[in-house]
Parts: C-alpha cells; structure tokens; sequence
C-alpha cells in the first residue's frame, strides 16, 4: 500500500508546514528531499523567465529592424516593456548576469520562432546568430514615427 505525502496531496498546505517547520527551528521535521528540489525549480524558474522575456524582445527587435515598414506602437511598447522587464529581473536576480549571453542564445531562437509565426519573413533567412549588440537589445533607443 502506497502512502501519499502531503506534497503529493496538497502542495501549498506542504509549502505553509514547512515554513511553519523553518520558523519554528524544526529542522529535523522538514521534507529535504522536496525542498531541495523546490528551491532549484525556483532558480530554474527565473531563467527560463529571462530566455522567454529575451525570446520575445528579441522576435520584436527583429520585426522592427527587418519589416521597418510595418512598424508598430504595439511593437514599440513590446520592446520598451521587455527591456524594462528584464533590467528588472537582472537586478532583482544579479546572479543571472554571467547566464546572460547564453540566455541571449537561447532567447533568439525563440525571437525567430515568432517571426516566423507573427510575420511573412522566413526566419531561415535571417541571421541565425543573434546580430543584435548588449547596447542593441537593452537600451538603444527606438522612435515611432507617427
């Protein structure tokens, strides 16, 4: 007869006993096995937010500079709030810096994966490296003709 644990039955009552069991210094009660593995999907979880916020400024960098004719307030606001969303994270979560190129990397694969879904460009015929500098992606300022 199998036995279910309370992470397996009910995880937010699981997360609220252990940190009464932290808060309390009951150290020798706490489900280590979970929590370990808890707090690295927490770390994961912030990288993969940086890949998928790079994956969707990076397809908009793209649009912009290669459909310049169909440029858009929404695409210029996309841009504006990814660079903000991601300064946000990068200073929220300073460790991510040195993960940053190869989180660019993999955020531009996904940046032609939208291209190719949102436009009429073939994303095999643009740059299949990131052609974008740091100054590029993050701060240089755009203008929206109107």
């Amino acid at each position: 007869m199998q036995t279910t644990t309370l992470y397996e039955q009910d995880f937010y009552a699981w997360t609220q006993q252990q940190a009464e069991l932290l808060r309390s210094g009951k150290l020798d009660d706490l489900d280590i096995d979970n929590l370990v593995e808890e707090i690295e999907s927490l770390g994961r979880q912030e990288r993969q937010e940086l890949e998928n916020r790079l994956g969707v400024l990076l397809g908009h960098l793209l649009k912009w500079h290669y459909q310049s004719n169909a440029r858009s307030k929404s695409w210029f606001y996309t841009i504006k709030e990814q660079r903000r969303k991601i300064n946000r994270l990068l200073d929220q979560n300073p460790s991510l810096k040195p993960y940053l190129l190869q989180a660019i990397a993999i955020g531009y694969e996904d940046g032609l994966l939208l291209v190719g879904k949102e436009t009429p460009l073939n994303p095999k015929q643009l740059p299949q490296i990131c052609p974008f500098s740091e100054a590029e992606i993050f701060v240089q300022p755009l203008e929206l003709e109107q």
